[in-house]
């Protein structure tokens, strides 16, 4: 019997729901962390990601629209699907990050929870940050919280799947839609990652996921008109990051500038509130009978 040959895996972006290679059918090495080539990786170019906002933008309506209750449970299905997906996930984290199979474990297990986390905060942020705001006069004032719309995800460069999930849980748990940029050299579980969200419930478009030159894809999406906020996470190059402010502020989007962060510790609500709006509605009491209480 001859020898078996092996199948390869081929990378894919991950935009609008499907699977595209790179419109310019460029691709790029990805080793691990001694050197040791493990797969060619799309490299997407500036077309790439005005298509991925494109798919971002014609989702975000249908996923803001959903109950916050339906969010949670579809945030949920990708832990579950993950769980189910673990052991590829550990070999990939452990390449990627070089660390023994033990640790990749460890963190890939933090990940899931950490989707746990965030599905059981998309029905409860609006009480946290929203509410009824005492007015002078016959009036109720409700302030309640709205997704952003379409925010750019810079992935963290060094945590590439911990800190993957740690940046993009947070924004659509919250109705929004994003672009994420993977880690430049550590790319695979991110793309792996849209295998399972294409399996998990999330319509297409809610998460697209890119991976390339942060330095080449980033500026036209700080300076995209239709790109409404930008997670700078895993920008680690001063320079950079403060050109992405500049253009960024053209059309007044929300930045979230790059720091450090121990993805391993308890996230808090930070990353769930930075890419909320807050409308407030005024509206009459009325008045009941002649006494002339209020309701």
């Amino acid at each position: 019997m001859s020898e078996r040959l092996t199948v390869l895996k081929t990378y894919k972006l991950y935009v609008g729901g499907k699977f595209p290679r790179s419109e310019s059918g460029r691709v790029y090495e990805v080793t691990d962390s001694k050197g040791k080539w493990l797969a060619n990786a799309p490299l997407s170019s500036r077309k790439d990601a005005r298509d991925a906002v494109v798919a971002a933008r014609k989702a975000q309506g249908g996923w803001a629209g959903k109950t916050a209750y339906l969010r949670g449970q579809i945030l949920y299905r990708v832990a579950e699907m993950l769980e189910g997906r673990k052991d590829q996930f550990v070999r990939e984290v452990a390449d990627a990050e070089g660390l023994s199979k033990s640790k990749a474990a460890a963190v890939v297990d933090a990940a899931i929870d950490r989707w746990v986390w965030y599905a059981g905060w998309t029905d409860k942020i609006a009480q946290l940050v929203g509410g009824g705001n005492p007015v002078a006069g016959p009036f109720f004032n409700l302030s309640s919280p709205e997704p952003t719309g379409v925010v750019t995800v810079v992935a963290p460069q060094k945590s590439s799947f911990l800190g993957l999930v740690s940046v993009i849980a947070p924004v659509i748990a919250t109705g929004n839609t994003a672009v994420v940029i993977a880690s430049e050299d550590s790319p695979l579980p991110a793309l792996s990652l849209g295998e399972v969200l294409a399996t998990s419930d999330l319509p297409g478009g809610v998460v697209n996921i890119l991976s390339g030159r942060t330095a080449e894809i980033t500026p036209s999406l700080a300076a995209h008109q239709d790109v409404n906020a930008i997670d700078l996470a895993g920008v680690e190059d001063g320079v950079l990051a403060k050109e992405l402010e500049v253009a960024a502020a053209d059309n007044l989007k929300r930045v979230v500038r790059p720091q450090a962060v121990d993805w391993s510790a308890d996230p808090g609500t930070h990353r769930l509130t930075a890419f909320l709006e807050t409308k407030t509605v005024w509206h009459p009491t009325g008045s009941l009978g002649a006494s002339g209480s209020s309701y």
